[in-house]
């Protein structure tokens, strides 16, 4: 009887860490239901070729939880060699949304490439995040957005 309890109990600490686990990994990459980054598009295209490439399940890698697609299986060596390379600033949130204290999903065709980082940017009709990071000191941007993604990863 107190093994049954104590298996019970273990198994409901285990659901409850993993939901928990889940739970942090949508606060703090931008996900949705379908647990894929990027929404399919290759974290190494971003960096290693400029370019915003769609990936396939083909080409698959589990990174904290996070599958990501790449385009080819090189790709996928190399971001399985190297990880923390090629992840997103702020989780994957709108970089121009992260330094005025918010998250929005982006559009992944719409990225910078700065010293070795990519930033992704929301598509809004009447805001181009894109071009007012540009047309500001990106360096400024860049260290206000860092001091608030401290406490929007979480929220």
């Amino acid at each position: 009887m107190k093994t049954t309890i104590k298996s019970l109990v273990l198994a409901i600490i285990f659901i409850l860490t993993s939901a928990l686990g889940f739970s942090q990994n949508k606060k703090e990459n931008n996900i949705d239901d379908s647990n894929i980054a990027l929404q399919g598009y290759s974290a190494v295209s971003y960096l290693d070729m400029g370019l915003a490439q769609r990936g396939t399940k083909q080409f698959k890698t589990i990174h904290n939880k996070i599958a990501y697609y790449f385009t080819s299986a090189e790709q996928k060596e190399k971001f399985d060699k190297n990880p923390t390379k090629y992840l997103p600033q702020y989780g994957g949130f709108c970089a121009f949304g992260v330094y005025v204290g918010a998250k929005f999903r982006v559009d992944p065709n719409k990225f910078v490439i700065s010293n070795g980082k990519y930033y992704l940017f929301l598509n809004d009709l009447e805001v181009d995040a894109k071009q007012l990071w540009i047309s500001e000191k990106e360096p400024k941007l860049i260290k206000t957005a860092n001091k608030n993604w401290k406490s929007l990863r979480s929220k």
